[in-house]
């Protein structure tokens, strides 16, 4: 079962390697395509865990479960501003 920590530990997880990709991209490390590519993953598994967590919070304040909350796929979230 996922928790409100288990996602916040998630997204940490993720912002820590988005540093670790710009760090390997300064060292010549990766290519910029190889950054840009996993950069672009991590924006939607991010945006994922932080919708995820918007929806455990409503459910919780409407009375109902947070574990009734569903991870969304990504093509979801990445429309919500289009």
């Amino acid at each position: 079962m996922t928790t409100d920590q288990g996602i916040h530990e998630h997204i940490t997880a993720l912002v820590t390697e988005e540093k670790v990709l710009r760090q390997q991209l300064a060292d010549g490390e990766i290519t910029r395509d190889d950054e840009h590519a996993r950069l672009k993953q991590l924006e939607v598994e991010l945006d994922q865990a932080w919708d995820l967590l918007r929806q455990r919070k409503a459910l919780r304040e409407t009375g109902g479960s947070a574990d009734d909350a569903a991870e969304r796929s990504g093509d979801v979230v990445e429309k919500y501003l289009s």
